[in-house]
C-alpha cells in the first residue's frame, strides 16, 4: 500500500524529521514509541512500538540523505518494509510511504497490520506536513 502527499518545504527539512527517529510518535498517531542505536544511516538498528502492539526491532537497510529511507521489522514468518521517498518538485517535495509485507504468515498477519495503516498512512503524511510547513502538527 501506498500514499503520497505535496509539502512544499524541501526535502532536506523533511529528512531531518524522519532522522529525530525518537520523535516519530509526534507525527505518526501509529508509532507509540520509536528508536535508533547509532547514527540515522544504512545498517542501523532501532525499535519501533505501533500504538497499538508490542515493540519489534528495527532495521534500517536503506538511508539515502534527502531522498530516502526503508526500514524492515520482521517477526517469524513475517515482514514488514517500510519505504520513505522524497522527490524535489518545484513546488516542494513530494512524499511517498509505502508498506509491503511478505513471509509465509503475510496472508493472516498482512490485513491484521494492514487496514489500520491503510487509512493511518494519509492521517501520518497530513501531520508530517503540518510539521515541516509550520513546526507543528496541531491543526
Amino acid at each position: 500500500m501506498e500514499s503520497r502527499i505535496m509539502i512544499s518545504v524541501p526535502p532536506k527539512k523533511i529528512f531531518e524529521i524522519y532522522a529525530d527517529v525518537s520523535n516519530w510518535k509526534i507525527w505518526d498517531p501509529d508509532t507509540k514509541a520509536s528508536s535508533i542505536d547509532g547514527p540515522f544511516q544504512t545498517g542501523s538498528q532501532g525499535r519501533i512500538t505501533p500504538a497499538k502492539g508490542m515493540a519489534v526491532p528495527m532495521n534500517f537497510i536503506s538511508v539515502v540523505p534527502d531522498k530516502s529511507f526503508t526500514v524492515e521489522s520482521r517477526i517469524p514468518l513475517f515482514r514488514m518494509l517500510f519505504e520513505h521517498e522524497l522527490n524535489e518538485t518545484a513546488a516542494g517535495t513530494e512524499v511517498v510511504h509505502r508498506v509491503t509485507f511478505s513471509g509465509a504468515l503475510s496472508f493472516v498477519l498482512g490485513p491484521i497490520v494492514g487496514n489500520p495503516l491503510r487509512t493511518g498512512l494519509p492521517v501520518t503524511l497530513a501531520a508530517l506536513k503540518r510539521l515541516a510547513e509550520t513546526g507543528t502538527v496541531s491543526a
